[in-house]
Parts: structure tokens; sequence; C-alpha cells
């Protein structure tokens, strides 16, 4: 039985290059789908959710999630894992943001 994904932002060790390869086979041995997203700089994406399990892992640039009062910066490297549901909004940072979307949607 699976359980309910937790919110968690897990930071990049820093060993190692966070390559789009080794992050894409990460993602989809943990039974991920998994898409490529970029982002501008500065893009804003007002409040919204998802009706789906989300992973986003950070390969290039900088992203920023705001889930009620707390702020999320993604840097390369970093994960977040978004449950289903979770109202947030998202800001990618000056440089623009490159992160591959893992979606999985629950049993």
């Amino acid at each position: 039985m699976e359980t309910a994904m937790q919110l968690r932002q897990i930071s990049w060790d820093g060993a190692g290059d966070p390559g789009e390869g080794t992050l894409r086979a990460a993602l989809e041995a943990e039974g991920f789908e998994v898409h490529v997203w970029r982002d501008p700089a500065d893009r804003v994406y007002g409040d919204h959710h998802h009706e789906c399990d989300e992973s986003l892992w950070l390969v290039r640039g900088s992203l920023v999630l705001r889930i009620e009062e707390r702020e999320y910066l993604l840097g390369p490297g970093d994960r977040l894992l978004l449950p289903a549901g979770v109202p947030h909004t998202a800001r990618a940072g000056p440089d623009g943001a490159m992160y591959l979307i893992g979606t999985r949607l629950r049993s």
C-alpha cells in the first residue's frame, strides 16, 4: 500500500552534477511520469493546485514556491515533493528555470 506524499524540500547535497538524465532516471525509478519544463526569467504562476502528486526537481536556474506563508527556494539539484491538492504559487528566478516535473496519481 502506497503512503500519501508529504510536502518536503530536499536540498542538493552538492555531490556531482545534477544532470537531467540522472534526475529523470531517479524520478522514473520512483514511479513518476516525467516532463521537462522551462520558464523564462521571472515567470509567475498564480495560486493553483494539481490533481496529482508532483516532484519538482531543478536542473538549472531557480524557482520559488510559496505554500501558505512559507517560501521554498529551489536551485540546481533541489527537489520539492508537492502532494496533490496543495495550493501554491511559483516564480522563476532572474535566469529562468529548467526543471523536471514528476507526476504520479495516487492509487
